[in-house]
């Protein structure tokens, strides 16, 4: 009897268990860091802001000295963003001071340049300059204190944190260099078959270009893994046999594609069911032929070679185990309702390719595993238990999202 969907997702769950019991840790450079997932807490060794700076270019005052604004006030001084002399300020004056720039010592509010106007002096020449302050300010206006953002010693970034780039600027803002971040699995690839054109040439009469070899390694680093190697493979033995070997060494983890199904030809199946392979039929349509196997302490996860039912079989079987090892947070399937229609085939579940739209998906094609634009105009699959033949309008089911 056939296994269920469930029954295989649980057999490559059990073969994937102890790649994710115990996920190891590695410290990335920022540069390479982001869709890196954080390992624990990033606590901040420093004060953000660094000091009290200005938030505004303007004049820094001490808002007493402006309270009965309209004033004038004597320009006292200069202060450009990177300045690193402490600027001690007087009562009765105002000092010129650029965006981020050192507050000077006493001053306690910045009024905007758009406020003021120089009476005297020239914007390239302060010397005697006289600045009238139009409009009056409260302590603390456009002054940006020392650790307003984060105090030394809280998290920046918490743990099981995919990093995008506004909590890489947050960490670099830090002085953070490198960051804690969970391994990433290594993935091999290998897609087989004789017909396939994998090095960007023209398809000669009877052969395909090779479609599951870049969609694998997308899709396997979008789950959050790396791919260790690539290679294709014809239908020779020896040629597979080699390549496995190689993918095996490098990887945590192996897929195949193509070469298990019962016909002649099927180089996947030949070299694996010797070493222990269980290759079967998986009661699900697209992505029936499947096989799992042990390599030298390596899983093997053999997918059908078929471009659909290669991508189908990664979003239900490999798409979760892998994101749960990299500390990312599970797709869920969800619920919506049929717009049109829908027939399946008995006894076996069926994932539909469909388009969704407000508050409800539209097959976008028949169920043959070869038809991989159709697969490209899809964002859903629409997911048919097996023991249901058809489906009205209307009718609530669950999809993945592709």
């Amino acid at each position: 009897m056939s296994p269920t969907v469930d029954e295989h997702a649980e057999t490559v769950a059990r073969l994937l268990a102890p790649l994710a019991a115990e996920p190891t840790v590695e410290s990335a450079p920022l540069a390479e860091a982001r869709g890196r997932v954080t390992a624990s807490d990033v606590r901040s060794e420093v004060d953000l802001p660094l000091f009290r700076n200005s938030q505004m270019d303007g004049f820094a005052v001490r808002a007493a000295d402006v309270a009965h604004a309209p004033v004038a006030l004597e320009v006292a001084g200069d202060i450009p963003a990177g300045h690193a002399v402490a600027v001690p300020h007087a009562a009765g004056t105002a000092i010129r001071i650029m965006t981020g720039a050192p507050m000077p010592d006493g001053a306690d509010a910045v009024i905007p340049v758009e406020d003021t106007e120089l009476v005297l002096g020239r914007d390239d020449d302060l010397r005697g300059a006289v600045v009238e302050i139009r409009r009056p300010r409260r302590r603390g206006e456009y002054v940006r204190e020392r650790g307003s953002d984060v105090r030394r010693g809280e998290v920046l970034v918490p743990d099981g944190t995919r990093l995008a780039p506004r909590h890489l600027a947050a960490l670099a803002a830090a002085g953070v260099r490198s960051v804690p971040v969970r391994s990433r699995l290594r993935v091999g690839i290998l897609t087989t078959g004789s017909e396939l054109v994998t090095d960007g040439g023209p398809a000669a009469f009877g052969q395909i270009f090779d479609a599951n070899g870049v969609a694998l390694a997308a899709l396997v680093e979008e789950a959050g893994a790396v791919v260790s190697s690539r290679e294709a493979s014809d239908d020779d033995p020896a040629t597979f046999g080699r390549l496995l070997d190689a993918a095996v060494a490098v990887s945590d983890l192996v897929i195949t594609s193509g070469g298990i199904s019962q016909g002649a030809y099927e180089v996947v199946r030949e070299v694996l069911e010797p070493r222990g392979a269980v290759v079967t039929t998986v009661a699900m349509q697209p992505g029936g032929p499947q096989a799992t196997a042990v390599v030298d302490g390596v899983p093997v996860f053999c997918f059908p070679g078929n471009p659909v039912s290669t991508q189908v079989s990664f979003v239900v079987f490999l798409r979760g185990p892998l994101r749960e090892a990299a500390g990312l947070p599970p797709v869920a399937p969800s619920s919506t309702r049929l717009a049109e229609p829908v027939r399946s085939v008995p006894g076996k579940r069926q994932f539909l390719r469909a388009r969704s739209a407000e508050d409800a998906v539209t097959p976008v094609s028949g169920p043959s595993s070869h038809l991989v634009a159709a697969m490209a105009r899809a964002d859903v699959l629409i997911d048919v238990p097996a023991e249901v033949e058809s489906l009205p309008a209307g009718a609530d089911v669950t999809v993945w999202t592709l």
